[in-house]
C-alpha cells in the first residue's frame, strides 16, 4: 500500500510482460473443458457472454466456447477479461462483486488452451447455470423506473449534447438505496457516449448540461449500478422533475436512443445516517497538452473538508486513457504530508467501470485529505483504441475525440469522532484476524 506513484508510472510498459508471466497450471493435460473450465465462466463471464445479453458472443456450451479459445485464453491471461482492470499489485485489491479470476483460475484457462481445449468427459458437466431476463436490473427490481424521451440520432454528424426530462412519480421525501441507468437496446448502447440524471425543479427548462439540480448518477459505455452501503443513501425530493443531460455519437446509421432509470428507494419511514455523494474529483490542474507519438501524464486535487469513508473509486477518461491512480495526502500535526496509493486501474474507454470498495477495505481518511488524481494518456500507435496517434489530442467540451482526466468518487462523510471510531475499530478487527491467522498456522 506503500507504492509510489513513480513505481505505478513504471508498470503502463510491462503489462504485457506481467501478463505472458502467468503461473502454469500444475497437471495442464488433465484440464477440460466440462470439469475445470465451465464453472469459471458461469461464475465470472456467463452473466454477460448468453443469448440476448451485450457481449459478442455466447459462452454457455462448448460448441459456442471451443471457437473463440485462443481468444479467450489471451483476453483472460491480460486481465482484460472479466472486466476488472485493478492493478493487482498496488493499493487495495477488496471490492464488491468482483469478477475477476485468480491467478489459479487464470492458469487453468491457458492450460486448457495450449492443450488443445478438449470437452472432457460430459458427466462431469455442471447444470447450466439459471439467470434472470437478459434485462433484468443489475440492483434489483427498481421501485421507480424513469423512461426518458428518445433522443433521435442520425447517421453521420457532430457529437450532440443536450437534455430531456421525464415526470418523477413520488408522493413522499425518499432515500435511494441502489441506482442504475439503463440504456434501452444495443443502438442506444453504440450512440449514448454518457448522460447524468438530476433531479430539478419543475420550473426548469433548459438544453444545456445542468449547473443546477441534484445530481443522482452518471452513466457511461460499460458502467455498472450503485448499491450504497446499508448505512447510507441519496434524497430524492418529491415535487421535482428528472433530467437528462445527455453526450451522444453516431455511428453510421439513424438510431433513437432511449436511456431508463431504475431507483431502489430505502423504505419509507428510514432515514440514513450518511448522505452518500458521488462528484468528479480531481479534475486535471493543467491544460491536457498531448502530442502525437507521446504518452502524458496530467494531476488532479482536492480536498476532503470532512472526514470521510470512500465507498467507490471510477476512473474517467477516453480513448486515450490507459492508466489512473487514487492517491491519498494525509495531514499530519507533526510531521510532514503522508502518502498512499490506494488504487490503480488500466483504463479501457468500452469499461467505466466502477470499483466498490469492501466495507472493511474502504478507505478512512480525516479532514484535510487531499485526493490525487494522476492520470496518463497514451497518444501512440501502441494504444489499439487510439483513432489516430497522428494527430494533437487536447481536452474541450466532452467530444468523444477530445480528453478528460478525473475519477468518479463515491463517498459519505463523517465526523471526526465517527472516524475515530471507524478508525479503531477496522484496527481491532484486523488485529484479532491476524491472531486467528496465527493460530491456524
Amino acid at each position: 500500500m506503500k507504492t509510489t506513484v513513480l513505481a505505478a508510472t513504471l508498470l503502463i510498459p510491462l503489462v504485457p510482460a506481467l501478463a505472458a508471466a502467468q503461473p502454469a497450471a500444475a497437471g495442464g493435460a488433465d484440464v477440460t473443458f466440462t470439469r475445470d473450465i465451465v464453472p469459471i465462466l458461469q461464475r465470472s463471464c456467463q452473466s454477460c457472454h448468453r443469448a440476448g445479453e451485450m457481449a459478442p458472443m455466447s459462452l454457455v456450451t462448448y460448441e459456442e466456447v471451443r471457437p473463440w479459445a485462443r481468444s479467450i485464453r489471451n483476453r483472460v491471461v491480460a486481465r482484460e477479461m472479466p472486466p476488472l482492470h485493478i492493478d493487482r499489485h498496488i493499493g487495495i485489491q477488496e471490492f464488491k462483486d468482483d469478477p475477476s479470476l485468480s491467478d489459479e483460475e487464470i492458469a487453468l484457462v491457458a492450460a486448457w488452451v495450449d492443450n488443445g481445449a478438449p470437452r472432457g468427459d460430459p458427466a462431469d458437466m455442471p447444470p447450466l447455470r439459471e439467470f434472470p431476463d437478459a434485462a433484468a436490473w443489475q440492483i434489483g427490481e427498481p421501485d421507480l423506473v424513469i423512461r426518458y424521451p428518445a433522443m433521435p440520432v442520425p447517421a453521420e454528424g457532430p457529437d450532440m449534447f443536450g437534455a430531456v426530462y421525464s415526470p418523477l412519480e413520488l408522493e413522499n421525501d425518499r432515500y435511494i438505496k441502489a441506482i442504475q441507468h439503463r440504456p434501452v437496446g444495443d443502438g442506444s448502447r453504440r450512440v449514448i457516449h454518457h448522460a447524468l440524471s438530476f433531479a430539478v425543479d419543475q420550473d426548469e427548462f433548459t438544453q444545456m448540461p445542468s449547473v443546477s439540480g441534484h445530481f443522482l448518477m452518471e452513466y457511461a459505455s460499460g458502467k455498472n449500478g450503485e448499491v450504497y452501503p446499508e448505512d447510507s443513501g441519496v434524497l430524492l425530493q418529491a415535487g421535482k422533475k428528472m433530467k437528462l443531460d445527455y453526450h451522444l455519437h453516431p455511428v453510421g446509421e439513424p438510431i433513437d436512443a432511449v436511456m431508463e432509470l431504475g431507483i431502489v428507494l430505502h423504505p419509507e419511514d428510514v432515514t440514513p445516517r450518511h448522505i452518500r455523494w458521488s462528484k468528479q474529483l480531481g479534475q486535471h490542474v493543467t491544460d491536457i497538452d498531448i502530442p502525437a507519438g507521446t504518452v502524458v501524464r496530467r494531476d488532479g486535487y482536492t480536498m476532503m473538508n470532512k472526514a470521510a469513508r470512500i465507498t467507490a473509486f471510477q476512473p474517467h477518461m477516453h480513448a486515450l486513457g490507459r492508466y489512473q491512480c487514487l492517491e491519498l495526502i494525509y495531514p499530519t500535526a507533526s510531521t510532514p504530508m503522508q502518502t498512499e496509493v490506494v488504487s490503480c486501474a488500466h483504463f479501457d474507454s468500452n469499461w467505466h467501470l466502477v470499483y466498490n470498495y469492501a466495507d472493511d477495505a474502504a478507505p478512512l481518511v480525516p479532514a484535510g485529505t487531499i485526493l490525487h488524481i494522476i492520470s496518463w494518456h497514451d497518444n501512440t500507435a501502441g494504444n489499439r483504441a487510439n483513432p489516430d496517434p497522428k494527430n494533437w489530442v487536447g481536452n474541450g467540451r466532452g467530444r468523444t475525440i477530445d480528453e478528460m482526466a478525473f475519477a468518479w468518487i463515491g463517498w459519505y462523510d463523517l465526523t471526526d469522532e465517527e472516524y475515530e471510531e471507524e478508525l479503531a475499530a477496522r484496527k481491532a478487527r484486523r488485529a484479532q484476524q491476524g491472531a486467528a491467522t496465527a493460530g491456524q498456522q
